[in-house]
């Protein structure tokens, strides 16, 4: 099978399959996915150029058997998670043998008869799935600059950080039940607010709708009840990471959040991108993360390049903008490399009291932000209101309104060296239920 082979660091290498200049999917990247066509059950799929290549006909076709045994089952159960549960080993394994199998010159797919046919299709014709089943989910608050921008807008005139954040990984416990994929329409949410402190609270859609523009990274083998995963062993337990938009209903929260914190104000919804992009191919991104003072305790100091240099966007189009043929407003395009929390550190603490990872655990970073403009939420980019978004129809934006449209981007790399992109989460806002 050659699995010395390296398309991770291989620059130069090239697929058969046609890739656009540009392409999110080269051959470097093969992100994973769940796809279906019509009639058809989910299975694993693997992103490549503007087409997909479904891995349970090239499994059945007895291709993969070497690289991951068993293969058959796994890539046709309509979810990551048995994949995911297979560990870094497998994982390599399967990378090699896709690089081998796609690279230009190789034709064992191409040889047997019919098999591309079937296997190989337009990224278009798919219908994508939530890429693996979240057993838990953890949000994060891992960017210094988005933590001292609300701390100001909450607490102005006092220190903007709270005692604790320079010395452990902020986070709390989402929901996972309500984690949709990329398209899903966001409803709008309804619950408590209290607008005038004056008056008692009322209930009702969220008339402060917001983004929280994240990456997220989804777990593997994980860990036995007790034991805890120390920061040096994380990347055996990470496979990849997806673009995460973490709505938050900014009234509803306001009023409810102390003294437990985020409940109704960000269960309601949270959009992942469909393809999975693998640690393995963001290897050549890796980057020093900024300077932690005062240095962590030792169960979360790291040893390496734990950071990733990904660069992110984040774009708006209102229904009366598509309507007019305006095309969506880039409101922000910050990087992800200079996250104070790193992922290492995050799996370590998340564990440190013995809490137990799965397969499919989805950890998101918060929201990413630098310095302005490049904020990642609403309540930044407008700082709470005072300054709203103008939209080139004219109208002007310091919340979401139903018919809006968020699209989030990201990629590492272009400019001469391969692409390695998510491709796109997106979300268009509808009118609450009630």
């Amino acid at each position: 099978m050659g699995t010395a082979f390296n398309a991770t660091t291989d620059g130069a290498l090239r697929s058969w399959v046609d890739v656009p200049d540009g392409s999110d999917f080269p051959i470097q990247n093969m992100p994973l996915g769940i796809i279906a066509r019509a009639c058809e059950s989910p299975r694993v799929g693997v992103a490549i150029g503007d087409s997909v290549l479904d891995l349970a006909v090239v499994a059945e076709a007895g291709l993969l058997d070497d690289a991951l045994p068993g293969a058959r089952a796994i890539l046709t159960c309509g979810t990551l998670n048995a994949f995911l549960a297979r560990g870094r080993a497998a994982w390599s394994a399967v990378r090699a043998r896709l690089s081998m199998l796609l690279a230009a010159g190789n034709e064992e797919l191409r040889g047997v008869p019919g098999l591309t046919e079937r296997a190989l299709y337009p990224r278009t014709q798919a219908r994508m799935h939530l890429p693996f089943e979240v057993g838990d989910y953890v949000d994060f608050y891992s960017s210094i600059e988005h933590a001292t921008n609300l701390g100001r807008l909450f607490r102005p005139g006092a220190e903007p950080l709270m005692p604790n954040y320079r010395h452990i990984p902020i986070g709390y416990h989402g929901r996972s039940s309500t984690i949709v994929v990329s398209g899903t329409p966001i409803v709008r949410p309804n619950g408590q607010r209290r607008p005038d402190p004056q008056q008692p609270p009322l209930f009702g859609p969220s008339g402060a709708l917001d983004i929280e523009l994240e990456v997220g990274f989804v777990t593997g083998p994980g860990n036995a009840l007790g034991m805890p995963i120390l920061s040096s062993s994380a990347r055996e337990h990470i496979y990849g990471m997806v673009l995460v938009n973490d709505w938050s209903a900014r009234d509803i929260q306001a009023w409810e959040y102390q003294p437990l914190g985020p409940f109704l104000g960000k269960s309601f919804a949270t959009s992942i991108s469909p393809w999975v992009v693998s640690l393995d191919a963001l290897e050549p991104f890796r980057v020093e993360g900024p300077r932690q003072e005062p240095e962590p305790l030792p169960y979360l100091r790291t040893s390496g390049a734990w950071n990733y240099a990904i660069s992110l966007r984040v774009e708006l189009q209102s229904a009366q903008m598509a309507r007019s043929g305006h095309a969506p407003l880039t409101l922000s395009q910050p990087s992800f490399q200079g996250m104070y929390w790193n992922m290492a550190q995050q799996l370590a603490h998340a564990t440190a009291n013995g809490a137990v990872v799965r397969p499919g655990d989805l950890f998101a970073s918060g929201t990413v932000s630098e310095a302005k403009p490049n904020f990642g939420s609403l309540i930044e980019l407008t700082w709470r209101g005072t300054h709203p978004i103008v939209l080139p129809d004219g109208t002007q934006r310091v919340f979401l309104e139903d018919g809006d449209t968020v699209r989030l981007l990201g990629h590492a790399g272009g400019d001469g060296v391969p692409r390695i992109g998510f491709g796109e989460v997106s979300g268009r806002i509808v009118e609450a239920r009630v």
